[in-house]
């Protein structure tokens, strides 16, 4: 049964999405377990198949047998391999994680979040798995609906408009991105990935061509917020509800990296996009600015989770940066930065709902003291943090050390020092949340009794802290392995693409 895996990872989603929709009218006891069971099953088909692709190279399928460029293909190789993993794994243990927050926020909305959360996943995979443009536009606008409709389940108050601010900037991406389609079906006659690529070379002198390449960009790097068509995520993340901003923050963003990264090796091709067009240079100036000006932002907030969101505004600059610098170190650096990117910003989000289901308010003044009251989920804090920077043995360190010397062979000083300021910034950003949480509030005036209650033990539930501290290991065992994982998938793929 393994020859159908691909088509296992979209219709085991779906379908638990139908099921939880009807025991929204039965037994709604049962909506969280086959969520559970369904993600499970999904995680593990997605190992199966990069196991299968490491060992006998990429895999295809035909959606109903139909053959391509005419039928919807599958295609599985080391990149969405890679990707598919990420993305099962963080839906699956975020679903596990979040149990609690869902049941303490959204009250009776928690069915209808569970079935929107399902549907969430199954678009973000099947963006990942498809090798079909049209086909992908579908499944990212699925993607999207799912987004926005969870956002606006959050804070009452702020959600509602930065969910609406979200469509608005979302709908504009999608547009670009379907008329970049449009062009290229126009000159091509043909939807799907691989044939595609194999036309365009003796298309690559036309206008339209062009043209498709400039409005598919724009769509992806709207939707993947790149400075500075980012002014939609800071306030989508931050008052989204706790369980849909630790499964966004770390996989929206990465899954458009990867559409980006796929359209220009894949679909347009390393020749065009480094030779024809000749736009490396201005890209990565614009991915340098993207870093900076995350940075900064993120040095002017006062909440801990608006904070975060312009932490992953600088980081997107990374992986523009690294991809469009086109050589092997820069583009293993963002392959794998995909991969750690995702964890370390994952591992944050789950420390940040432990400190929210517990304090509601994360402004900095209300952060004092949690290193006594929470001093496991500021362990796992602390360790995502120091990955952010890019301390040794975390695997921070390892994708910024590849994007470094990529940054280095091809010239690019202004991307080198753009990733080295901005690791500066973030290790002040990090450790001035540490000395807040860790020195008690000296306030003369306060009562014993509540300076009392602000160092009593606290902890988030068993079901919150365990997910943190598994991914927090992850971290360092991510980046002691970092060089398997090169070895095996990500130089494997890179080699491929990179002439």
């Amino acid at each position: 049964m393994s020859f159908q895996y691909p088509a296992l990872i979209i219709i085991i989603p779906v379908l638990a999405a139908v099921f939880c929709s009807a025991l929204m009218w039965g037994n709604r006891r049962l909506v969280y377990p086959l969520c559970v069971l369904a993600l499970t099953v999904t995680a593990l088909s997605t190992f199966v198949l990069l196991a299968e692709v490491i060992q006998f190279g990429p895999v295809d399928y035909r959606m109903a047998g139909w053959p391509p460029p005419w039928g919807i293909q599958m295609r599985i190789d080391l990149l969405n391999g890679l990707v598919l993993c990420i993305v099962s794994v963080i839906a699956l243990v975020n679903l596990i994680a979040s149990f609690r927050s869902v049941e303490q926020e959204l009250a009776e909305k928690t069915d209808t979040f569970y079935i929107l959360y399902l549907l969430f996943v199954t678009g973000l995979l099947g963006v990942v798995i498809t090798g079909d443009l049209f086909n992908l536009y579908v499944l990212l606008e699925v993607t999207s609906l799912a987004a926005y409709a969870q956002i606006a389940m959050g804070d009452p108050d702020r959600s509602p408009v930065a969910s609406l601010n979200y469509v608005f900037l979302g709908v504009i991406g999608a547009s670009f991105y379907l008329l970049g389609v449009g062009y290229l079906y126009i000159k091509t006659g043909s939807l799907n990935m691989m044939d595609i690529a194999s036309i365009l070379p003796s298309l690559y002198s036309s206008l339209a061509v062009f043209t498709a390449f400039v409005f598919c960009m724009v769509g992806v790097w709207a939707k993947m917020a790149l400075f500075p068509l980012h002014v939609w995520l800071p306030n989508a993340y931050a008052y989204a509800p706790t369980a849909s901003n630790r499964i966004m923050a770390p996989l929206m963003t990465k899954v458009m990296v990867y559409v980006m990264i796929r359209l220009m090796f894949s679909v347009f091709g390393m020749d065009y996009v480094f030779e024809e067009l000749a736009l490396s240079e201005h890209i990565v100036l614009l991915a340098s600015i993207a870093i900076l000006a995350g940075a900064v932002l993120a040095l002017a907030q006062k909440d801990l989770k608006k904070m975060l969101t312009y932490i992953i505004v600088s980081e997107i600059g990374y992986l523009v940066g690294g991809a469009w610098l086109g050589n092997s170190a820069a583009l293993t650096g963002t392959v794998l930065h995909v991969l750690n990117d995702a964890l370390m910003t994952f591992c944050l989000f789950l420390a940040v709902g432990n400190m929210s289901y517990k304090l509601k308010n994360l402004h900095f003044d209300n952060l004092q003291g949690l290193f006594s009251r929470m001093p496991l989920t500021m362990a796992g804090f602390v360790l995502a943090g120091v990955s952010i920077v890019g301390i040794p043995p975390t695997c921070g360190f390892f994708s910024k050390w590849f994007l470094l010397s990529g940054a280095l062979e091809a010239g690019n000083y202004v991307f080198l020092l753009a990733l080295v300021f901005s690791s500066l910034i973030n290790a002040v950003l990090f450790f001035r949340i540490f000395e807040i949480c860790f020195f008690e509030p000296m306030h003369s005036g306060e009562d014993h009794a509540h300076e009392h209650s602000r160092s009593v033990l606290s902890e988030a539930p068993a079901s919150m802290l365990l997910p943190l501290l598994l991914v927090a290991a992850g971290l360092l065992a991510v980046g002691l392995y970092s060089g398997m994982i090169v070895d095996h998938v990500v130089a494997p793929f890179v080699s491929g693409v990179v002439a």
